[in-house]
């Protein structure tokens, strides 16, 4: 273990302690009144992941791989118990035991997945074991786009029916990410003679072109909601959480690029 595996880690950490604090947040706040308990597990995670995230704030890069590792560890736990959380809410919802609660079915799927995400993450790190650079360019970007596709049909059902205008820009993205996830599928499924380099780059492009769009939009969506200037029912730090969702898979995106670039003696993209 060494340096790079801290960096990792706590990269990984900080940010996705604070999305599973967010996530305990947003579904405690869609429970109805009498929905007591749930109330109480989603206040407790909360609690929960923010002491991991001050944790991993407080760590720095030369702390000692072997601690890393045993916290790494430790918030597999409590990812896995966030996860199993998640899942007993979708399956009350999808069997109509919380009737008129206001988390949708697709919502609580998603912030599972990216649960699930989070913990495979941290298994792999304490593992050693980082897949070659052109399947983690496939199952990154497969996972994202499904991810950035919820966000728009997220957005466009929370925002009030007469904004029009954002309503359609948010079903445009919803299409527009929805037809990347297929190609991005379609590419996984012809591993590995979809792993050359000029395939995945042009990939990684038209990916990013999208991913760049959408950032923007939510960034716009986000000031508006903060300024009290649109109508809506979404939370201000939700408005927050999905623009730096966005924003993190950019950086995903860059790093890929950077990575071909290196390896192929091509610039990266700008």
């Amino acid at each position: 273990m060494s340096d790079e595996f801290v960096a990792r880690s706590l990269e990984e950490l900080r940010f996705w302690s604070r999305i599973m604090k967010e996530h305990s947040l947003f579904l405690r706040l869609g429970f109805r009144c009498e929905d007591t308990q749930l109330i109480n597990e989603a206040n407790g995670f909360y609690a929960v992941f923010e002491k991991i995230e001050n944790q991993a704030n407080a760590f720095t890069i030369g702390t000692d791989p072997n601690v890393i590792k045993r916290f790494n560890q430790e918030v597999h736990t409590a990812v896995s118990h966030i996860w199993a959380f998640k899942r007993k809410i979708l399956g009350l919802i999808l069997t109509c035991q919380l009737p008129g609660a206001n988390n949708f079915p697709l919502l609580v799927d998603h912030v599972s997945r990216e649960a699930n995400y989070f913990r495979n993450r941290l298994e792999e790190l304490n593992q050693g074991r980082l897949e070659p650079l052109p399947d983690a360019i496939i199952d990154e970007n497969v996972f994202f786009l499904r991810i950035m596709a919820d966000h728009a049909k997220f957005i466009s059902h929370l925002l009030d029916p007469s904004e029009r205008k954002l309503v359609d820009q948010a079903n445009h993205f919803s299409d527009e990410f929805d037809q990347l996830l297929f190609q991005a599928r379609d590419l996984d499924s012809m591993r590995p003679q979809s792993q050359t380099k000029p395939l995945l780059g042009q990939f990684l492009d038209q990916n990013r072109v999208s991913v760049k769009a959408l950032r923007d939009f939510k960034k716009t969506a986000k000031d508006l909601i903060e300024a009290c200037r649109i109508k809506s029912i979404i939370h201000p730090l939700l408005a927050d959480h999905v623009f730096r969702e966005a924003q993190h898979f950019l950086e995903i995106i860059d790093s890929f690029e950077a990575s071909l670039a290196g390896k192929s003696g091509l610039p990266a993209t700008p």
